[in-house]
C-alpha cells in the first residue's frame, strides 16, 4: 500500500542520513548500531513527511446553511406578503440563515439560484416561479445539481386572481394564405372565470366583442382565431385583442395585447413532378407561386424545390450536385414518396440519398411497445432478505429464483416479477428499460434493450439481481428518469412500478410527475407488493388520482401478468395497399407539427430508416417513418415517405391532404422555406417586444446601394452597426405600449414581461425534484423544512487519518530494542569476564 504524504519534500533528509551512516561505518563505528540508528532516523523522517490515508465518513450537518431567495417582483403582488420573512424568522434561531430579496420589474430567480449555489448550502425559493430574465430555470437547476445544492420551494398563498392575454402566431405571413393565430388567456387561480374578448385587425372588429362571454376553468386556455380572413395587402398590419374580465382581476395592465404582422408576396417554389394535378400539387398551387418547368435550372431565386415521386434515374450527378449546393446555401428541399421514389426508386446508397434525412432501406421491426420497469430497491423492501443471488447461482443458463432461498423478502417478489415480465414470451417483440429507485434513480439496463434476443434478456436479469441499493423511497425520481428514457421510444409507452407501496415521501411531487406522464399518453401500472394483511393506501390513491385505477394491482405473488397495449406489426409482404396504417405524431413540439393534430390513415408508404440526427415527426402506429426532417448545411430537407394523394390510381395518402390534415402541406413547406421574405433590396426584420425589454432589428442588404435611414416612429435616425457581410443591426427600446413604425416595418410593444405569467409556475415542482428538494406551503415549510434540510445535508466526506504517530512509535520501539539488546550483551560480557577473573 502506498501512503500519500503531506510533506513529501522531507524525504530528501534520507539522503544525508545515509551518507552520515556510511561515513561512520568507514570510520570504524559498529555497523549494527549505525544501521539501527539509520533505520530509526529514516522512520522519524517519514513521520516528518506526515503520511496519511483517506477514510470515508458520513456526516450530517445539524445546522445546515440555508439561503432564502425571496421573489418580491411585481408579479408577487397577487400573493400574501411576508412569507419569506416569516420562514426566515422560524429558521434563523435554529440554523444559519440568509435572506436574499429579488425585486424590480424583471424576475431573475435563475440568476439568483446560480449565484447562491455553493454546494455547502441549501436554497429555499419563495416565489411564483415565473422566471423571465437572465439564466433559465432549466440551466439554473442544472447548475445547482452539479454543485450539489438542494433547492426547496415554498409556494406563497394566492390572495387575488389576475388575468393576462397574449396572441401567438407568425409575424411574417404570406399574402392570401390562411394563418394560425391564437389568443391565450391565463389566470393566476384555478377557479371558474368569465370574460369578453374583442379582436381587431387594423382597427376593425373581426372576432368576439364586448358583449360576448367566454368561460374558463383551467389555468391557461388557447382560443383559435381560425375565422380571421387571410391578409390581402402587403406590408404592415396590426392585430389587437382586448380582454374584459367579468370578475376579479388583480391588474388591468395585461388585458390588452398587440401583435404586428408583416405580409409578404407568395414565395417562389419549384415543383418537379410528373403529375401536377395531385392533391399535393393542388395544395402547393393554392399557397405559393409555383413553377413546374425548367427542372433544376435557375432555382437560385426559388425558396424550395419539391421533388414528387421521382426515380433516381431522373437525376443526373450534375443535378445532385446542384441540389446539394442549393440546400447548403440555405434553401429548402422536400422529397415526396410514391411508387417510383425511395425504396422503389433506387435511392439507397446513391449520392442523392446523402442529402436526405432517411436511408431507403426498411426500418427494423423491434416491436411496437416500450416498457420501463421501475424497481423499488429501498431499505423497506429488504425485510427478511438474505442476499441477492450471485453470478454463481446460475444453473445451465437459468437464474435461481428467489423462492429457492429461505426467508423471502418484498424485494425478492419485486425482482421475480421483473424477471417474469422480461421472460414473458408475449413481450418478445418489446423494448425494455429497467430503472431502480430509492432516494435517487439508477438506469440498470443502460436504456432500452430489445427482448427478442436471449442474450439481451439474460444480461438485463443478471444486472437486476446483482444490483444493490438502500435508502428512502422516492418514486418521483424514478418517474422522471423513466420520462427521459421514453423520449427515445416509439409506439405504445408503458411504465410498470414494482414497489412495496411506501411512497409517502414526496407524494405530492410524485402525483405531479405521474399526471404529466399520463397526459402524454404513457400507460402507468402499479404492482403493489405486500406480505401483510395491512398495507399502504398511497399506491391505489396515486393510480386513482391520475385516472388509471384499473392499472393498480395488489400482489403477494411472484408471477404477475400484465397485458400491454398491442400494436399492429408491419406486413411482411410488399402489397402495402391492402393495409391501413393509422398516423400518429411522434414529435408534437416541432415547427411543422405543433399546430396540427394529425388524424387519419394511409394505405401505403416507402419503407425507410431515419439517419442519426434526423427528426421523426409523423410515423405509423407500427413505427414506420412518414415525415422526417433534418438540416443540411444552412438549408432544410424534409422526406415525406408516402405519396402525393393520387399515386397513379393507388392512393396511399389521400387523407393527408384533406380536412385539417391539409395544413400539413403548408407547415412542411413553410418550415423548409424558413424566411419567406424575398431576398432582394433592403430587408428589415425584428420581433415584437415587451415594455422595458430592448429588441434588436436586423437589416440585410441583398443589393448594392446606400443604406436606408431607419427612423423610429418617423423621428431621428437609428444607428446601425455592422455584424456581418451586408448585415447590420440596431436596437430599440420604446417607452410606450402599442404599435411602432420603423420606416414601414411594424414592431409591437406590450405590457412588461413581468405581467405575462400569472400565478404559480406549474413546472416548478419538477425542477425542485430534480435538485432533490421538496415543495411546501408556508405552514409545512415552517414545520418540516429544517428537518428535511438536515437529511439532505448528509455527505460522504474523505477525511485524512495521519500515520505519523505509527512511524514515531516504530522508531521509538526500534531504538529501545537496540538499547535493550546492547544492554543485555553488556551484562552477558560482564558475567563472562567475572567468571574468567575468578
Amino acid at each position: 500500500m502506498t501512503l500519500p504524504l503531506e510533506n513529501p519534500q522531507m524525504l530528501w533528509l534520507v539522503v544525508p542520513t545515509l551518507l552520515i551512516g556510511l561515513y561512520l561505518i568507514r570510520k570504524g563505528a559498529k555497523t549494527g548500531i549505525v544501521e539501527s540508528r539509520i533505520i530509526v532516523a529514516v522512520l522519524l523522517i517519514i513521520a516528518l513527511a506526515s503520511p496519511y490515508t483517506l477514510v470515508s465518513k458520513t456526516t450530517i450537518d445539524e445546522t445546515p446553511d440555508i439561503v432564502i431567495i425571496s421573489d418580491e417582483t411585481a408579479s408577487m403582488q397577487l400573493f400574501e406578503e411576508g412569507t419569506a420573512s416569516r420562514i426566515y424568522e422560524a429558521l434563523t434561531a435554529k440554523t444559519p440563515t440568509t435572506l436574499v430579496k429579488v425585486s424590480g420589474d424583471k424576475t431573475s430567480i435563475g440568476d439568483a439560484i446560480v449565484q447562491y449555489s455553493r454546494g455547502d448550502n441549501q436554497i429555499v425559493l419563495v416565489s411564483d416561479g415565473n422566471n423571465n430574465y437572465g439564466k433559465t430555470l432549466e440551466d439554473a437547476f442544472k447548475f445547482a445539481k452539479e454543485t450539489g445544492t438542494t433547492v426547496y420551494s415554498v409556494e406563497p398563498e394566492l390572495k387575488a386572481n389576475d388575468l393576462s392575454v397574449v396572441i401567438t402566431g407568425d409575424k411574417t405571413v404570406v399574402i392570401g394564405n390562411k394563418n394560425e393565430f391564437n389568443v391565450v388567456v391565463s389566470q393566476a387561480g384555478e377557479g371558474k372565470i368569465k370574460y369578453s374578448l374583442e379582436v381587431l385587425v387594423d382597427g376593425d372588429i373581426v372576432w368576439g366583442g364586448k358583449n360576448t362571454e367566454y368561460p374558463q376553468t383551467v389555468r391557461e386556455k388557447s382560443i383559435s382565431l381560425a375565422d380571421i380572413k387571410p391578409f390581402m395587402s402587403l406590408g404592415a398590419h396590426t392585430i389587437k385583442v382586448t380582454l374584459t374580465p367579468h370578475g376579479e382581476d388583480g391588474d388591468h395592465i395585461n388585458n390588452v395585447f398587440y401583435k404586428s404582422v408583416y405580409v409578404v408576396p407568395k414565395p417562389n417554389i419549384r415543383l418537379i413532378a410528373d403529375d401536377t394535378t395531385s392533391s399535393l400539387a393542388k395544395n402547393l398551387f393554392k399557397l405559393y407561386d409555383v413553377s413546374t418547368t425548367g427542372g433544376l435550372s435557375k432555382i437560385d431565386d426559388k425558396k424550395v424545390v419539391v421533388l414528387d415521386n421521382k426515380h433516381i434515374n431522373s437525376l443526373s450527378e450534375n443535378d445532385v450536385k446542384t441540389l446539394k449546393e442549393y440546400v447548403t446555401d440555405g434553401h429548402g428541399l422536400v422529397v415526396s414518396g410514391g411508387e417510383r421514389a425511395y425504396n422503389y426508386g433506387d435511392y439507397l446508397n446513391s449520392s442523392f440519398e446523402e442529402l436526405l434525412p432517411v436511408m431507403s432501406k426498411p426500418t427494423d421491426w423491434h416491436g411496437g411497445r416500450s416498457i420501463v420497469l421501475l424497481l423499488d430497491v429501498s431499505e423497506s423492501t429488504r425485510t427478511s432478505y438474505v442476499s441477492p443471488p450471485k453470478a454463481s447461482d446460475w444453473r445451465h443458463g437459468q437464474i435461481i429464483t428467489y423462492e429457492e432461498q429461505q426467508q423471502p423478502s418484498l424485494l425478492s417478489y419485486i425482482f421475480n416479477n421483473a424477471i417474469h415480465i422480461i421472460n414473458d414470451p408475449d413481450n418478445r417483440d418489446a423494448n425494455i428499460a429497467v430503472i431502480s429507485f430509492e432516494k435517487e434513480a439508477s438506469d440498470i439496463s443502460g436504456g432500452f434493450v430489445y427482448l427478442g434476443i436471449e442474450s439481451n434478456r439474460n444480461e438485463i436479469i443478471k444486472n437486476i439481481i446483482e444490483f444493490e441499493g438502500a435508502g428512502d423511497t422516492n418514486l418521483s425520481e424514478g418517474l422522471i428518469m423513466a420520462e427521459d428514457v421514453l423520449e427515445q421510444s416509439a409506439g405504445s409507452q408503458n411504465i410498470v412500478i414494482l414497489s412495496d407501496g411506501g411512497i409517502e415521501r414526496n407524494y405530492g411531487n410524485t402525483v405531479e410527475v405521474a399526471k404529466r406522464l399520463h397526459n402524454k399518453g404513457i400507460n402507468l401500472f402499479f404492482v403493489h407488493h405486500t406480505l401483510l394483511d395491512t398495507f399502504s393506501s398511497y399506491p391505489e390513491k396515486l393510480m386513482t388520482e391520475i385516472g388509471q385505477p384499473q392499472n393498480y394491482v395488489l400482489s403477494k405473488e411472484s408471477n404477475i401478468n400484465i397485458i400491454f397495449e398491442e400494436l399492429e406489426k408491419p406486413p411482411e409482404d410488399d402489397n402495402t395497399i391492402l393495409h391501413i396504417f393509422p398516423l400518429i405524431e411522434y414529435n408534437s413540439n416541432h415547427f411543422i407539427t405543433r399546430n396540427i393534430e394529425i388524424a387519419g390513415n394511409i394505405t401505403g408508404y416507402n419503407d425507410v430508416t431515419p439517419k442519426a440526427g434526423a427528426d421523426r415527426l409523423i410515423i405509423t402506429t407500427t413505427g414506420k417513418p412518414v415525415l422526417t426532417t433534418w438540416r443540411y448545411g444552412l438549408g432544410r430537407v424534409a422526406s415525406l415517405t408516402t405519396d402525393n394523394g393520387e399515386g397513379g390510381g393507388n392512393r396511399w395518402s389521400s387523407q393527408m391532404y384533406a380536412g385539417n390534415n391539409s395544413k400539413l402541406t403548408s407547415a412542411i413547406l413553410n418550415w423548409a422555406i424558413g424566411n419567406p421574405r424575398i431576398e432582394e433590396g433592403a430587408v428589415l426584420e425584428g420581433m415584437d417586444t415587451w415594455l422595458g425589454t430592448p429588441v434588436t432589428l436586423t437589416l440585410v442588404m441583398y443589393d448594392e446601394g446606400v443604406l436606408p435611414a431607419l427612423k423610429l416612429d418617423g423621428t431621428g435616425s437609428l444607428e446601425l452597426s455592422v455584424t456581418g457581410e451586408n448585415t447590420y443591426e440596431t436596437t430599440i427600446d420604446p417607452d410606450r405600449i402599442g404599435m411602432h413604425d420603423i420606416s414601414g416595418y411594424p414592431v409591437a410593444v406590450n405590457y412588461a414581461l413581468e405581467y405575462r405569467d400569472v400565478g404559480l409556475n406549474e413546472d416548478m415542482p419538477s425542477f425542485i425534484i430534480s435538485s432533490g428538494g421538496k415543495t411546501y406551503n408556508e405552514r409545512y415549510a415552517r414545520a418540516l423544512l429544517l428537518e428535511d434540510a438536515k437529511k439532505n445535508s448528509e455527505r460522504v466526506v474523505q477525511e485524512p487519518v495521519s500515520w505519523k504517530m505509527y512511524f514515531v512509535i516504530a522508531a521509538l520501539l526500534l531504538f529501545l530494542l537496540e538499547i535493550v539488546i546492547r544492554r543485555i550483551k553488556e551484562i552477558q560480557a560482564a558475567k563472562r569476564a567475572e567468571r574468567m577473573g575468578v
